[in-house]
Formats: C-alpha cells, structure tokens, sequence
C-alpha cells in the first residue's frame, strides 16, 4: 500500500494563556497533545469523544484554520504546515469542511445561489454561467432544486439548511471533507437522510471524510475507522468492527457502554466513570485517565504509557498491554 492520502503525525495544538498588563503567558491549553492518525483515499475516518477532548480543534488544525503548535500534517504527500498563504488557498480546494451548526454557519444576508457562489469567485472557478450550472447542479445533488437557491437561508429547516452546507463543501470538487458534529444538531429522523446522503456523495465523488462525533452509533454506520480521544490524546484506534465487538481501552469500554439498547428486554453492564474531565490546562500526570479509570494501578499514575498494537490495525495506549 502507498502513502495515504492525509496522514498527521504528532500534531500538538497548546494556546496560550496569557495575564496581567503585558499579556505574559502564563501557561497553556493542551487542546490536542501529540496525536498521529491517517486517512485514505475513500475512507471515514470517525473521531470520538466526549465534549472538550479536543475533537473539533484536531479537525480544524488539519485544514490549518488553526495552526498546530508542533506536529505534521501531509496531504498527497506534501506537508501543508509549512504552506504560505497562497499554497494554503490552493490547498483547500481539495479540503473542505461541514460545520455543526447549520443555522449560524450560513449567511442570513445572502441567498443559498450567493452562498455557493460565493467560493467559486474566490478560488476563480468557471464562467458566470457556468457556475450557475454548478450550482444548480450541486442543489439537485443534495436533495434540493434550482428554484430554491433564490431563498435566504431562514425559509429552510434545519436538514435543508445542512444540505445546503453539504453543496457549499462539495462546490470545489474537494477530495477531503471533514465533518465537525454534522448530524448532532438535527432531529434523529433527519439525520438518517444526512448520513444516507452523505453516503451517497463519498460513493459518486470518490471522497474521503474524517467525521467528528460523539454519536457513537452514528459513527458505527458511517466509518472505516475510529480514533477515540481523551483529554487531547488518542487513546485507541481500530476499525470499527473491531473497535465495536472488542474494545480494549477502559475509556471506549465506558463509552460503548452508554449507547442505548433499542431491544427493552435486552440490558447490558453499563460503566460509570467518577469523577469530571480534568482541565486541559492542567492535564495529569501519566496517564491522562487514570483518575477516571477503574483499573487504575501505580504505573499508570507515574508513567505515560505508550501506543501498542494489539492486532492488525488495532492500537491501544494503555498499560495493560504494555
């Protein structure tokens, strides 16, 4: 097998934190610490985890809409970290992304045809007409009609206002799309018709995605693979067949133990963990789980364990498997 077609490697994103009257840093926000994952061409790739474990800002570092701190990110085989900022326009064509929110991440002042058009000026894409065939085009892809792009985005329900974001990801002919929570924010019936679409997209266009969720059934249906992540570090990484019928790490095993059993005779053990998510601006030492887990032994509070490749494709970081 070739190269993938984005890999990152030991990305780090810190901010700083900065006080008194000369803005002295005093310390940093450990938002993702060192995580190493790769995608390829055709692939989902699912992130998980609960909120505030530094999903969203990976997603964004590797588009650099943030600038990660240290680490590398290689898409078709050239590091984008290094780009300036006219490498970096030509690169998101290529990389496009889905945002959670589809009320405030459309313009209320444009049109739906402004809205899409809108990135084909930019990046100075076809004609006039031809980006009017692009756009109408595009809203017959999603589940929409022509006559609709001369709406403002108000007159839509939410789903609609989410295919009209899906059209504006898809209008440069992107071969990566992340998806930041594209579903969580509509109802359960129309996000079927989201993920169904979504589906059918990555089939005509040959696209990739990298899906961030903390809807684990939802990522069970849509993804090749899965990272799950904790308090800004990948704590295991598996395809999701093996991720769903053995998960190793005890904080993947918490976390599939909360997803509801639709079969009301049918229980199963659910696990709790004690305790809050420590502050990313004060991780612990070690293991950054330890003070949740249950398995938790002396080792685990000294020493940060490494990453372990339980089976093929299969890799856990914790010290039960060292």
């Amino acid at each position: 097998m070739g190269e993938p077609l984005l890999a990152v490697r030991d990305m780090k994103v810190h901010f700083p934190i900065r006080k008194g009257l000369f803005a002295q840093t005093v310390g940093y926000v450990y938002a993702v610490d060192g995580i190493s994952f790769s995608l390829e061409k055709g692939e989902t790739l699912g992130i998980v985890g609960e909120s505030g474990c530094g999903k969203t800002t990976a997603g964004m570092a590797t588009l650099r809409l943030i600038d990660p701190t240290a680490g590398s990110v290689v898409f078709n085989g050239e590091d984008i970290t290094g780009f300036n900022r006219s490498r970096l326009r030509s690169m998101r064509r290529e990389m496009q992304l889905i945002f959670q929110d589809p009320y405030s991440s459309l313009n209320p002042r444009m049109t739906v045809n402004q809205i899409l058009e809108h990135p084909l000026k930019i990046h100075e894409r076809f004609s006039s007409r031809q980006r009017k065939e692009r756009i109408a085009y595009l809203l017959d892809k999603v589940g929409l009609s022509a006559e609709q792009g001369r709406r403002y985005p108000h007159e839509f329900s939410g789903g609609q206002r989410q295919r009209i974001g899906i059209a504006r990801a898809l209008s440069l002919n992107p071969s990566v799309i992340i998806g930041d929570e594209p579903v969580s924010a509509l109802d359960v019936s129309i996000q079927a018709q989201i993920i169904n679409l979504l589906i059918s997209l990555q089939e005509e266009f040959d696209l990739s995605y990298i899906i961030i969720a903390h809807d684990l059934a939802m990522v069970e249906f849509l993804c090749d693979h899965i990272a799950v992540m904790y308090l800004g570090k990948i704590v295991e990484f598996a395809s999701y067949e093996r991720l769903y019928l053995n998960p190793l790490h005890p904080y993947t095993q918490a976390l599939l133990s909360a997803i509801p059993v639709p079969e009301p005779r049918h229980t199963k053990q659910r696990i709790f963990l004690g305790g809050d998510v420590p502050s990313p601006m004060h991780p612990p030492g070690g293991c950054h789980f330890h003070p949740r887990c249950p398995l938790a032994g002396e080792e685990c509070r000294r020493l940060e364990p490494s990453p372990k490749t339980i089976e093929s494709g299969h890799v856990v970081v914790c010290h039960r498997y060292q």
